[in-house]
């Protein structure tokens, strides 16, 4: 987990995040202000975690921009943490809030191993 950590830093600074663990999962918890589900792809490629969101900048017809520092796109490559899958993720968005709860690796599930007299 260390190496998402890391990589949270090289997020812009305008970007805060958080991960989280438990038990059974990872919580990652990013601030997008103005992304909404339609303007976010989340996915999981081989070990990377692919984040593409784009927030709206609705400004009225009486103002321009004197200075604009807001990013409108993020485009980000997280890498997942080695015990984490993709399989089963869930990712939700509330007031630019995103979590995405990344389930660990074979948690809760049980392998039989069959074994024989010689």
């Amino acid at each position: 987990m260390s190496a998402l950590r890391d990589a949270l830093g090289d997020l812009p600074a305008s970007v805060f995040a958080d991960v989280l663990e438990s038990d059974d999962a990872y919580l990652l918890v990013v601030d997008l202000p103005g992304v909404t589900a339609d303007t976010i792809d989340v996915s999981v490629d081989g070990g990377t975690i692919v984040i593409e969101a784009q927030r709206g900048k609705d400004v009225g017809s009486d103002f321009r921009y004197v200075e604009e520092d807001r990013s409108l796109f993020l485009d980000a490559e997280l890498p997942l943490p080695p015990d984490a899958t993709g399989a089963g993720a869930e990712g939700t968005i509330d007031r630019g809030v995103f979590e995405l709860r990344l389930p660990k690796a074979g948690v809760g599930t049980e392998t039989t191993i069959p074994v024989e007299d010689a």
